[in-house]
């Protein structure tokens, strides 16, 4: 490495002091980020959070207060747990929406956490013929549109009998295309032939090399599939809003039924959306702390 005095003869004293906050900085260990990181992140941080507080401030007004300004005092007013009382007594079964979401996105995710991370596995560290061609077909059914393929999967749902349970929801998310992506790509670099060898030459079958070698390898990725799985499904409101309807709704379902025929009262249907988010950023702030450390302890494991 250049030394600083050499520095400062070559390209003068700002350079100099530059290179030497640098290197102290790394002889530190730590690199701390300068005011355009902090920056950035506020900017970030405010664009995410003004939306949600947007609706937290329509959900704590009345309809007339945002008939007559849509946009509400940044101060919120005092009708907020009115407005929660009224959506949970508005006789849409919030509480069985709420289970029946809670259900289909927690099966949804484990669901597809495993098969997905299966598949990866095949494709990344397995050879076999045609599995370029084949992971290649996966990846461009991500092009196809969802609503293409609506009648013919409520035709089978159909005739299944599965109409109106949340399994018509669940079995049709069991994988996905990116969730294949994702974890094909993941195991691809993270995990070592070494390690799927020495398991061989221990004498596990090819399912006892996946539970306990692939599948511990890819605990991060897996980690952030599931929570990305659950927010979509939490959030899911087309299919579930065909195949389900109004007799046995998921929670995205039950919240639409709060908009009357002529007249949408914001502040109800607002605070349907507070509630329907709350769950979601609990989520966040139990798991985002072991999310994180678990992708951080992956990085350095590989």
């Amino acid at each position: 490495m250049t030394s600083v005095a050499t520095t400062q003869q070559l390209a003068g004293k700002g350079a100099a002091r530059a290179a030497a906050k640098r290197r102290a900085q790394m002889e530190g260990g730590v690199r701390r980020p300068g005011w355009k990181t902090y920056t950035t992140l506020v900017v970030v941080v405010l664009i995410s959070v003004i939306p949600l507080y947007y609706a937290f401030l329509l959900s704590a007004s009345t309809a007339g207060d945002i008939a007559r300004n849509p946009i509400p005092s940044p101060v919120p007013q005092g009708h907020f747990f009115e407005n929660v009382n009224r959506v949970l007594t508005a006789g849409i079964g919030f509480w069985q929406a709420l289970v029946n979401s809670v259900i289909v996105s927690v099966a949804t995710a484990i669901a597809v956490v495993f098969f997905s991370t299966l598949a990866g596995y095949s494709f990344a560290k397995l050879r076999f013929r045609g599995r370029n061609g084949l992971l290649a077909f996966v990846i461009g059914t991500m092009a196809v549109p969802t609503q293409l393929g609506v009648i013919p999967l409520f035709i089978v749902m159909s005739r299944l009998g599965w109409t109106g349970k949340l399994i018509a929801v669940i079995v049709p998310a069991m994988v996905t295309a990116f969730g294949v992506f994702w974890m094909t790509q993941y195991l691809s670099e993270a995990l070592p032939y070494e390690l799927i060898e020495a398991a061989r030459v221990d004498g596990c079958s090819m399912i006892r090399t996946f539970w306990h070698v692939a599948l511990p390898a890819a605990r991060p990725a897996a980690a952030m599939l599931a929570l990305f799985t659950f927010v979509g499904s939490w959030t899911n409101f087309f299919w579930p809003f065909i195949v389900l309807g109004s007799s046995n709704p998921t929670l995205p379902v039950a919240l639409q039924l709060l908009q009357a025929s002529y007249f949408k009262d914001m502040s109800l249907i607002m605070a349907g959306v507070v509630l329907a988010t709350l769950p979601l950023l609990a989520l966040f702030a139990i798991a985002g702390r072991h999310l994180v450390s678990g992708i951080m302890q992956g990085a350095v494991k590989g």
